[in-house]
């Protein structure tokens, strides 16, 4: 393989995994990569140098300790993915075409402005789709195993974009295969999640009708829900 060649899977790896760290954790994604900028530890291209600028590092970091006690938090961490929707992907596709930068025509930075977008939206999906579903589960434990697994899987595919490219683009290709396995799940348990809610506050709202009596289900085989008979 020449410089060149490994020059660009490089960037395509580093624009691959900026987006994709992007839909799951943002404010993790520019530490680790503005930081390794910062210290020297890899040369980033040139429009993405101003992530490892000060002031961006300590606003990402403020924000990340934030989002890491949110995302701890049952319910509050499905707000918090609802809300970073409009922030998580277009950053995602900002830092992907930054990514490529140095050694792209403008085409190809349009290119992957657009496909940085469509993978940030991709591992947000399935982030936030998961946590909901995690979140129906009345113990804690695990909405706080999950929210550490995704930062340590974070960290560990952009240590892979930065260093081993080439199997960090493997590890890319099983991404999606494994999201083109899981998103219909998700779409169907969210669906299963969402009639119940319906089903629910339909019972709750009939005359007469309390949300503890729809949890108690009809009465019993021996009562006939009428008035006393007459004794003999």
């Amino acid at each position: 393989m020449t410089g060149a060649d490994a020059d660009i899977m490089g960037a395509m790896a580093l624009a691959l995994g900026a987006a994709w760290a992007s839909g799951i954790n943002l404010y993790l994604a520019v530490l680790m990569i503005g930081g390794l900028g910062l210290t020297g530890a890899v040369d980033l291209p040139p429009d993405l140098e101003i992530v490892q600028s000060p002031p961006v590092l300590a606003t990402a970091a403020v924000l990340y300790a934030l989002e890491f006690l949110a995302d701890k938090v049952p319910g509050i961490d499905s707000l918090n993915d609802a809300l970073h929707t409009f922030i998580r992907i277009p950053a995602g596709a900002l830092l992907a075409m930054g990514s490529v930068s140095g050694v792209a025509e403008p085409w190809q930075m349009a290119a992957a402005l657009v496909l940085g977008g469509v993978v940030s939206a991709g591992s947000h999906a399935a982030k936030t789709g998961s946590r909901a579903i995690i979140n129906t589960s009345p113990e804690p434990f695990s909405n706080w195993f999950a929210s550490i697994f995704e930062d340590v899987i974070v960290v560990i595919g952009l240590l892979l974009a930065l260093f081993k490219p080439a199997v960090f683009l493997i590890w890319m290709a099983l991404f999606v295969l494994l999201l083109i396995w899981l998103l219909p799940k998700l779409v169907r348990g969210l669906r299963a999640i969402w009639n119940k809610v319906q089903g629910l506050r339909e019972g709750s709202s009939q005359p007469g009708t309390s949300l503890a009596a729809t949890f108690r289900g009809p009465p019993s085989s021996g009562s006939t829900g009428g008035p006393p008979a007459p004794r003999s």
